[in-house]
């Protein structure tokens, strides 16, 4: 459903992506692991076309089954195709509540023009109807419809990043990509999280790509894993291949003298 070939981008001559290929199946959760520095949430740029690459292809396979070259496109548009993203630190609106988060991640999904929405006409009131009983239903589903009049400002920092996992679930995602979701959480809410995860692939029907530090809850989740290092492909595999794979080790522990 996603093949990245031969990606290479560079920074002021350094090479932070180096000739990358990797390709996530269907229903898949795929994780991108390596130290820091290795290139990861550049990956995750380039395929979003937040950066665009130097080379290479990024090959999206969309709803009617038809196949798309993501370099090149416009970043607003890569929603649209059904490929969305968290990112590291929690993008929210302090200032809106829970439910309207979630609504501000519907934003693709309006079909009625300003004009419509404005003067508050029918089709626009039945829209942002539908919307927001589709938002309120992914807060009964995060176990948060109790909240959802409640301000982002305050909230606990795991209700926070379910919140903004619950907003790609607005925008009909077929992959999301997530960036060290589990940064900051304690050990009981990784877990809850890990579940979380399972539990959007088989409900929301979408695959996921994963890049995170915390090991357990790569190796746990994770149907297959690329692990880099420098930009550079070492391994790809089961988390069982990876966990004994030799290279990884060295990249993550170091080489014996």
């Amino acid at each position: 459903m996603l093949k990245v070939e031969n990606l290479s981008i560079a920074f002021l001559g350094l090479k932070a992506v180096d000739n990358l290929s990797f390709s996530i199946n269907e229903g898949e959760i795929y994780g991108l692991i390596g130290p820091n520095g290795a290139g990861k949430t550049t990956v995750f740029n380039c395929i979003t076309q937040f950066y665009k690459p130097d080379g290479g292809s990024v090959l999206f396979t969309k709803e009617d089954g038809s196949v798309i070259d993501l370099v090149g496109e416009k970043t607003h548009n890569i929603i649209k195709l059904g490929l969305v993203r968290t990112f590291q630190n929690v993008e929210l609106i302090s200032e809106l509540s829970l439910l309207d988060n979630l609504l501000v991640g519907a934003h693709v999904q309006y079909k009625s023009g300003i004009f419509s929405q404005s003067l508050r006409l029918k089709r626009a009131r039945k829209e942002e109807e539908k919307l927001r009983e589709k938002a309120l239903g992914v807060l009964k589903f995060l176990q948060l419809e109790d909240k959802k009049d409640e301000l982002t400002s305050g909230q606990p920092y795991g209700i926070l990043k379910k919140i903004e996992l619950g907003r790609t679930l607005m925008s009909n995602p077929r992959l999301i990509i997530l960036d060290e979701p589990a940064a900051g959480l304690n050990e009981v809410e990784t877990l809850e999280l890990a579940e979380l995860i399972r539990t959007i692939r088989s409900k929301y029907n979408c695959n996921i790509l994963l890049v995170e530090h915390d090991m357990r809850l790569v190796m746990d989740i994770c149907d297959r894993i690329c692990a880099i290092s420098f930009g550079k492909k070492l391994a790809e595999g089961t988390p069982k291949e990876i966990q004994t794979n030799k290279e990884v080790q060295e990249a993550y522990l170091g080489k014996d003298e």
